[in-house]
């Protein structure tokens, strides 16, 4: 579904990311976790296609979309919620989500997607027409997350989505993640609730200084003293 091969990516004159080479598979949950500075935001923009690399390729679905800016691999079926929530503050929750159905087949089925996203989310049908930079935090992340989904994508990236949340917010927007996998839709997650990230991933990479180094099941990167002391704090 989604694979990364040797790539190289860097903000002007500054290296990020050093031969990142990855995959997730159709339907699975794949973790991307490390330390602040890592590499893990720059990873997820690199495969949205707002940051191109300058060695390597990205291939999704059997096409290479190393190139393509932002626009062009929302078309192919990748969304992106990034850190931050980056909605449009001053437009009502239904008009995010209007944003959200950006290509052809979304704006098509656009009403019973809709629908999906208020039986997923009934607080943001109660509040459609309520300005979005209104909301709870925890509103806004449920609403970044629906966005994405308006897409209807093959595969999401969530950037910290617990990142500001309650604890059982937390577990709510996992709970959804699992969910979204369920459908057979391809998970990216960079998380810094590291255990609760990996306990509901199939498979995990540890970046450190834009290296992966480590990798493998979440049972096995959870299971090894050294990774879970070196690198993800536990």
């Amino acid at each position: 579904m989604l694979k990364l091969d040797s790539v190289n990516a860097a903000y002007g004159d500054i290296q990020v990311l050093w031969d990142i080479s990855f995959e997730a598979k159709a339907g699975e949950i794949v973790s991307i976790v490390g330390a602040n500075g890592a590499g893990k935001t720059t990873t997820v923009r690199t495969i949205s296609g707002l940051v191109h690399p300058f060695r390597g390729r990205i291939i999704f679905d059997g096409e290479e979309i190393s190139r393509m800016e932002p626009n062009e691999v929302l078309s192919r079926g990748i969304a992106h919620v990034p850190e931050g929530r980056q909605l449009f503050s001053d437009m009502t929750v239904l008009e995010n989500l209007e944003l959200g159905a950006f290509s052809k087949e979304a704006k098509v089925q656009f009403a019973q997607n809709l629908r999906k996203m208020y039986c997923m989310f009934p607080r943001l049908e109660e509040r459609q027409k309520q300005a979005a930079g209104t909301l709870s935090g925890g509103e806004q992340q449920m609403l970044a997350v629906a966005r994405g989904l308006m897409s209807i994508p093959k595969c999401i990236m969530f950037d910290e989505p617990s990142l500001g949340l309650a604890p059982n917010l937390v577990e709510n927007i996992l709970g959804i993640v699992r969910q979204i996998s369920s459908e057979g839709i391809t998970v990216i997650l960079v998380e810094q609730e590291v255990r609760k990230a990996l306990k509901i991933s199939h498979r995990g990479y540890v970046l450190e200084n834009g290296r992966i180094v480590a990798s493998g099941t979440s049972a096995e990167l959870m299971s090894d003293s050294q990774i879970k002391k070196a690198y993800l704090g536990m």
